[in-house]
């Protein structure tokens, strides 16, 4: 054979080798969403028939025919899920079912035969599966069985939450299988390098030779399909948990960095020539600097507006439904939120279905990702925790909208802190960590404050007004937002010799109010003697309530981002139950038609405003004021935002709708600052209740600040 015939046969040897490589399948994922059959049992393997069916995601009481009665408090017995399915093919290297999230306690029986189980509720469980399978062409059996709360280990995370009255069990997420060969691509991270233009980027690979494993990647933009960086690499390897890892760098040149505000997405296909994966990821940065206590977004402050979602909450509602599974009712609700002039949202107390986080992800809504443990069981320790955690983090890194990991809600525990510090190296995105009530961990940690200071007016007997009226009594000091780490740990120890701790940690308002009423405007437990004691509320009607409530939130709102204590506010709460029947509900969400997710009109009119990129606060807080006077009120502009503000405030007094007076100042607040606006002003001299309303308007939308002047 001649040189030239050689060369000719290496090369066709090669194209074959390659067409054979080509010609395993690749990877194929096969949903199982849908109706399923279920039935239930105390605890043994069904062995009768399947009495109902239900929706896959989904809760257990959607059941039909029912599986319980109303009421049921679900601490008891095991649901199994049923369903069939054929594969065209098994001729597979790797077949992996994936139960996205179901609680509480999974157990997984394949053609009749256990395939494993999980203990953990919030994070996805995997299972191989291939060995359990029948032929291709043949139809295979999956059943999945749920258990109860009540029925867990003390060691296991059960999502407790001490305002709840049901957990209801179910496979609240997707359902979907597998197939795919080896070189098989486990975990991909993607971590975005925006001051270098790179992107870095992690995978776990199993394979059986790791020996000159080949890759090739594709990056492309999500919403033109332009493909902007491909290449084949043979990247150095190394074991590691029993995987291979490898780990390499893009370059991304004029990458478009994701924000609220521009939520652009790449995606990223990586395949090892018998097995591809692919994720989404966007270019940005984010964490809060430690002098300054700022939060920066890809480097620039951002001060963090928004809401909280309990969605656990929620599937406790009686007009929940299908809704959190529906195609568009979720993005409906977060088009909602991001009305509201809300771009951060803290997921409260517990996970929603995946799906909520793409769409954040291509909405535009930055995350703090809670972790469901509240007063959680003492028994519950550090290493019960670490594992999830994990889980949770693998599953979520690659969401540019999640910006913190939340350890916790609102607990006093070392048990949270020691987990942090075990797993915090494995976001190799460096996102800050929240951790509740308990001490941070790291200087540049946010600390949750929970400033309910209407709360001190919750009382039933001997309530007495401050005598200069509750709202100066509030407001006319620049306070510490409290209730926080700081506060729980000093009072606890209280009396024990131990110093008082001094945390000098951004602050991050995540809940404050404590003025709640359900969607009809009927009062909460939290609430019932803040109406009767300085509202007169049982004299109101629910729409005189639902007033009340707007504006006074309206004025907390305004309040707590005048003074600039915290690096964000979030109000409580965008969305959960509303119960004002009995058991009543202690907390509610601000609709009031759940399923066309129709705001109360006083809570949008008078909210909204509040949080504007460039708000409004009024200062003046005096219960009456004395006709003809010459008084200097002083109007906050806060500024958000990067760019400076140039515009005319307006000031004016009106008495029943008509104006009366009216001041004007022509201001500029630079970026990121606020401005404290003197208006010298004459208080009317006819006797009435006024409404001193200061304004302005830009790109047709009214931003107001109001207060109730009465003159005597």
């Amino acid at each position: 054979m001649n040189r030239i015939n050689f060369y000719v046969f290496c090369a066709a040897l090669a194209v074959l080798c390659a067409s054979c490589t080509n010609n395993k399948p690749q990877r194929q994922v096969v949903r199982l969403d849908g109706e399923w059959k279920i039935t239930k049992t105390d605890g043994e393997f069904p062995v009768g028939t399947f009495t109902s069916v239900v929706p896959v995601p989904g809760l257990v009481d959607l059941a039909f025919p029912a599986l319980d009665t109303v009421g049921t408090l679900y601490q008891d017995g095991w649901y199994w899920h049923q369903r069939t399915f054929d594969l065209a093919s098994t001729d597979f290297e790797k077949i992996e079912l994936k139960i996205f999230k179901a609680k509480y306690h999974t157990k997984v029986f394949i053609n009749g035969k256990f395939a494993g189980e999980n203990l953990y509720c919030f994070t996805p469980s995997y299972f191989d599966i291939q060995s359990f399978l029948l032929p291709a062409g043949q139809t295979n059996e999956i059943i999945i069985g749920i258990g109860c709360k009540d029925q867990l280990p003390d060691t296991i995370p059960d999502g407790y939450d001490i305002e709840k009255i049901k957990y209801i069990p179910g496979i609240y997420d997707h359902v979907e299988i597998t197939l795919s060969n080896k070189p098989f691509i486990n975990n991909i991270q993607c971590v975005p390098d925006i001051v270098n233009e790179k992107l870095r980027v992690v995978a776990e690979i199993e394979t059986a030779s790791p020996n000159g494993l080949k890759l090739s990647y594709n990056v492309s933009e999500v919403m033109s399909g332009k493909s902007v960086a491909s290449r084949r690499i043979t990247p150095k390897t190394i074991l590691e948990d029993g995987f291979v890892k490898v780990d390499f760098e893009i370059d991304m040149k004029g990458a478009k960095l994701w924000s609220p505000e521009s939520p652009f997405l790449y995606e990223l296909k990586l395949s090892t020539g018998a097995d591809d994966k692919h994720v989404k990821f966007g270019m940005r940065s984010f964490r809060f600097d430690p002098d300054t206590k700022l939060a920066l977004l890809n480097g620039k402050p951002y001060y963090l507006r928004g809401t909280n979602v309990c969605i656990f909450r929620f599937f406790e509602d009686p007009d929940r439904g299908s809704l959190p599974w529906d195609e568009q009712w979720p993005v409906t609700l977060h088009e909602r939120f991001k009305d509201m002039n809300w771009s951060v949202m803290r997921y409260c107390i517990g996970f929603p279905p995946e799906r909520w986080y793409d769409i954040c992800d291509s909405i535009g809504f930055m995350l703090q990702d809670e972790y469901p443990y509240w007063l959680t069981k003492k028994t519950v320790k550090a290493p019960h925790i670490i594992e999830e955690y994990r889980r949770w983090m693998r599953e979520r890194w690659n969401h540019p909208s999640v910006v913190i990991w939340d350890a916790q809600n609102e607990t006093e525990t070392e048990e949270t802190g020691i987990a942090i510090l075990a797993v915090r190296g494995l976001d190799l995105s460096g996102r800050p960590w929240e951790n509740g009530w308990a001490a941070p961990v790291d200087p540049a940690d946010p600390i949750e404050t929970h400033p309910y200071i209407y709360g001190s007016f919750n009382r039933r007997a001997n309530f007495i007004e401050p005598e200069e009226g509750y709202k100066k009594n509030l407001f006319s000091i620049i306070r510490r937002p409290g209730n926080d780490a700081q506060d729980r740990i000093n009072r606890r120890n209280r009396g024990t010799g131990l110093p008082d701790v001094t945390f000098d940690n951004p602050l991050l308002i995540n809940e404050y109010g404590c003025i709640w009423l359900n969607r009809d405007g009927s009062t909460t437990t939290l609430t019932d003697y803040v109406y009767d004691n300085l509202w007169d509320g049982k004299n109101l009607t629910p729409q005189q309530r639902l007033e009340v409530y707007a504006r006074r939130l309206a004025e907390l709102t305004e309040y707590w981002r005048a003074h600039r204590r915290t690096i964000g506010i979030l109000h409580f709460c965008g969305l959960a139950y509303s119960r004002p029947g009995e058991p009543r509900g202690q907390t509610s969400d601000n609709f009031t038609d759940i399923k066309n997710l129709i705001f109360e009109p006083s809570f949008y009119k008078y909210v909204k405003p509040s949080f504007a990129p460039v708000g409004l606060m009024i200062d003046t807080w005096e219960k009456e004021y004395t006709g003809g006077d010459l008084i200097s009120v002083p109007v906050f502009v806060i500024n958000d935002l990067e760019q400076p503000f140039n515009q005319a405030i307006q000031l004016s007094f009106l008495l029943d709708g008509q104006v009366v007076s009216t001041y004007v100042k022509d201001i500029n607040v630079p970026s990121y600052e606020v401005l404290t606006v003197p208006f010298e002003v004459v208080i009317p001299d006819k006797t009435g209740n006024y409404l001193l309303r200061g304004e302005y308007t830009l790109n047709n939308e009214n931003v107001y600040s109001i207060r109730d002047i009465a003159v005597k």
